[in-house]
């Protein structure tokens, strides 16, 4: 399902093991991850629920940086992210913003920029492994 730049796929496991798979195989791929966000366990310090919702940012500046010194306000949405997050009938997904959409967003042609293939490329394989 893809919604004005927003990618959502379906994936079957739960949340907590998406995570983990997912950081296993970036790591496998040598790209850095910054930070885990698991939004579900600040809601739960706050006296709130809230279904399984994690955010994974992750990425490499020596890819990073091309785009930036294209256009430096894509470092508003570089490092990369990814969501995974739970539906109310139970259903994982994954959640990510479709890199061609950000060139758009910040005025930097896909053609002159190789990296956004190669980020492309690996979102998709990142969700259609899960």
């Amino acid at each position: 399902m893809s919604q004005d730049g927003l990618v959502s796929v379906p994936v079957l496991h739960p949340t907590p093991q998406l995570i983990e798979r997912i950081e296993t195989e970036l790591k496998a791929r040598g790209i850095t991850i910054f930070a885990r966000i698991d939004h579900a366990a600040g809601a739960a310090a706050v006296g709130q629920a809230l279904r399984p919702t994690v955010v994974l940012i992750f990425g490499n500046p020596a890819a990073g940086t091309p785009l930036m010194q294209a256009e430096q306000t894509i470092g508003l949405d570089l490092p990369l992210k990814i969501l995974a997050w739970e539906d109310a009938s139970g259903i994982s997904w994954l959640s990510y913003h479709d890199p061609a959409w950000l060139a758009r967003c910040h005025g930097i042609d896909p053609a002159t920029q190789p990296t956004l293939a190669a980020m492309t490329s690996l979102y998709a394989a990142l969700t259609a492994d899960f």
